[in-house]
């Protein structure tokens, strides 16, 4: 009952939200058109990032009692949201909006987390004796590059009706787990929270899809999984904690590494848009679009469940 309420709070807000948006989104044109890289073939609102992010926020303030945490993710979450829909209302008008502004923006809101405290803190030795503590430094930069590196992951893999959605469930749901395990109560509520409020976007977003997040949602997701991350497993990293951390979110992981030796071995630019994503692949390759986000449905699941077994094995 502890996480229970949470959850379905979170879930009721979005899953109330969306069609409200929706409306709202049709009405002014805030939609995502169809072009040649893009695979929908009608104009699909852009607003359900706005649900997800009132819906996440509002269940943290109202449950959470880590004010720190709290700030954390409204301060950083409202920075990348307002970018987000920046760039989401660009798209709707058929423009760019422009790659490094917009990635400076990311790095900024990256650090947020390390003036309330939330950062990695350290390591473990290699032979298991004790921690090396980063200096502060140190410390500022690994949080950042991993909640930056997460930001744009989600924002990668946001390419196919429901899928960025479910990955950050099943990770959310993965995170949960593992907090309970290790009795990190600040961090499990965070994830259930996030877990209820996608839950309630997927049955809007899953194909054909009658939302979608846009880039709003994208990064706002890919940045409070980060955090949560953070809170949990990675504030002290060890082999196993890092090893659950990477684990939950193989998917994204795995799919931006492909990508990215893609890129690289073509001499494209890393940060152009392209077609070179697992689900484009797998949809070249024949599946549909519900069997795409399926299959990789089932991939994260057995990178969670194997990031359940680590941590069984270490606690064991």
């Amino acid at each position: 009952m502890m996480y229970l309420i949470p959850l379905l709070t979170a879930f009721a807000i979005v899953y109330v939200l969306i069609p409200e948006l929706r409306r709202a989104a049709l009405r002014h044109d805030f939609v995502d058109r169809p072009n040649r890289r893009k695979i929908h073939a009608k104009p699909v609102p852009l607003s359900g990032g706005v649900a997800l992010y009132t819906g996440v926020l509002l269940a943290m303030l109202a449950f959470n009692r880590n004010l720190p945490l709290s700030l954390a993710v409204a301060l950083g979450g409202t920075i990348l949201v307002m970018t987000g829909l920046m760039d989401d209302r660009a798209k709707a008008e058929g423009r760019e909006f422009p790659v490094w502004p917009r990635l400076l923006v990311y790095l900024a809101a990256s650090s947020v987390p390390v003036w309330f405290g939330i950062e990695i803190e350290g390591i473990s030795r290699w032979n298991g004796s004790g921690m090396v503590m980063f200096p502060g430094w140190l410390a500022w930069i690994a949080t950042a590059l991993w909640v930056f590196v997460m930001i744009n992951m989600i924002n990668f893999i946001d390419g196919v009706d429901g899928l960025a959605a479910g990955i950050i469930l099943i990770a959310s749901l993965t995170l949960f787990t593992a907090a309970l395990m290790t009795n990190q109560d600040d961090s499990a509520l965070l994830a259930i929270i996030l877990a209820g409020a996608c839950t309630a976007f997927l049955l809007y977003n899953f194909h054909p899809a009658e939302i979608f997040m846009g880039d709003s949602g994208a990064v706002f997701l890919g940045y409070t999984i980060a955090v949560v991350a953070i809170e949990g497993a990675l504030k002290s990293a060890t082999v196993v904690s890092v090893a659950v951390s990477v684990l939950a979110l193989g998917v994204p992981i795995m799919d931006t590494a492909f990508v990215m030796t893609r890129r690289l071995l073509e001499n494209r630019g890393l940060h152009r848009a392209d077609r070179l994503h697992t689900h484009h692949s797998l949809m070249k390759w024949g599946l549909s679009q519900t069997q795409t986000v399926s299959f990789l449905y089932l991939v994260g699941g057995v990178f969670s469940l194997l990031a359940v077994i680590v941590l069984l094995l270490f606690r064991s």
